[in-house]
C-alpha cells in the first residue's frame, strides 16, 4: 500500500526502493483515452472552430482550411499575396478560391471556395460569414449559386444567389481565382469566346467603381437586407464610431 502511494512521486519513490509508477494515459468516462500532453498543446480530439455553430467564423479560415491553399491575411490581400506562390486565374475549378475585392459594403473583401463549376458563368461556393439571405454571419453557407455577370465572362464581377428565392444580389467585383498549385507564371487567362450572360434579376446595387460599371439599373426591394461579409473585427475606435452612426439597411 505505501509503495503504491509514494510511487507517484519519482523522487521518493527512489528514497524507498520503489520503481516509479510510469505515467501512462488513462481512460475517461467516454472510453476515449486522454494521453499526456505539453503544456499549452492542443488537444487532437478538440473540434476545429469552423466545426461547430457560433463562435463567429470569418471567411479567411474556413476559406484556408476547406482549399488547402495556405495565405496569411485579410481576404482583400489574398490575390496579391498568392503572387509568386500560387496560381491565379480568370476559369474557375473546383477547389479554387474566388477572391472578392474591397468595396463600399465589404470592407476586407472576401474569400470562398468554389464547390463546384456548373458552368462558364455559373458556379457553387462553400463559405463564411456571409450576412443576408442565404447565409448568415458567423456561419457557414455551402453549395450557394454564384454568375458572373462580367462583359467579357472573366469572372471581375458576380452575383451570389439569395437563398433558395431564385433571385441574385448586388453586382460584386472580384479579382477572379487561386489555384492550390505553384504559379508557373502570369495570371492564366481562359482563351476563349464570353459565354451568353444569364438572365437573373436586375441587380439592387453595382459595387463596382463607377469606371467599370456596366448596363445594370439599380433597383429597391420593399424590405430591405443587408448583404455583409466581414473578416477581422474592427478596432475599438471604428466600432465605436460604427456604434454612433445609426445603422442604414441597404442591398
Amino acid at each position: 500500500q505505501r509503495a503504491r502511494a509514494v510511487s507517484h512521486s519519482p523522487s521518493i519513490a527512489r528514497a524507498h526502493g520503489v520503481a516509479p509508477r510510469p505515467n501512462v494515459a488513462r481512460t475517461g468516462r467516454s472510453g476515449v483515452k486522454n494521453a499526456v500532453y505539453a503544456k499549452n498543446a492542443k488537444h487532437p480530439l478538440a473540434k476545429p472552430r469552423f466545426a461547430g455553430r457560433g463562435g463567429g467564423l470569418q471567411c479567411v479560415p474556413f476559406a484556408r482550411n476547406a482549399s488547402g491553399i495556405a495565405l496569411s491575411g485579410n481576404a482583400w490581400q489574398w490575390w496579391d499575396n498568392a503572387s509568386g506562390l500560387y496560381a491565379r486565374g480568370n476559369a474557375p475549378e473546383d477547389g479554387a478560391i474566388l477572391s472578392f475585392r474591397s468595396n463600399g459594403s465589404m470592407k476586407f473583401g472576401h474569400v470562398a471556395v468554389v464547390a463546384r463549376v456548373v458552368n462558364a458563368r455559373q458556379i457553387e461556393i462553400d463559405h463564411a460569414n456571409w450576412a443576408g439571405p442565404g447565409g448568415r454571419k458567423g456561419s457557414v453557407t455551402r453549395g450557394a449559386a454564384v454568375v458572373d455577370v462580367s462583359d467579357n465572362n472573366d469572372w471581375t464581377a458576380v452575383r451570389v444567389a439569395l437563398g433558395r428565392s431564385g433571385d441574385f444580389g448586388s453586382i460584386y467585383p472580384t479579382n477572379g481565382f487561386i489555384y492550390d498549385r505553384a504559379e508557373s507564371g502570369n495570371i492564366a487567362m481562359a482563351a476563349r469566346a464570353p459565354a451568353p450572360a444569364p438572365e437573373i434579376n436586375a441587380a439592387p446595387r453595382d459595387l463596382r467603381p463607377a469606371g467599370e460599371r456596366g448596363g445594370y439599373r439599380e433597383v429597391s426591394y420593399a424590405n430591405g437586407f443587408v448583404e455583409i461579409a466581414e473578416a477581422p473585427v474592427a478596432t475599438r475606435s471604428v466600432a465605436r464610431a460604427r456604434a454612433r452612426k445609426p445603422a442604414r439597411i441597404r442591398h
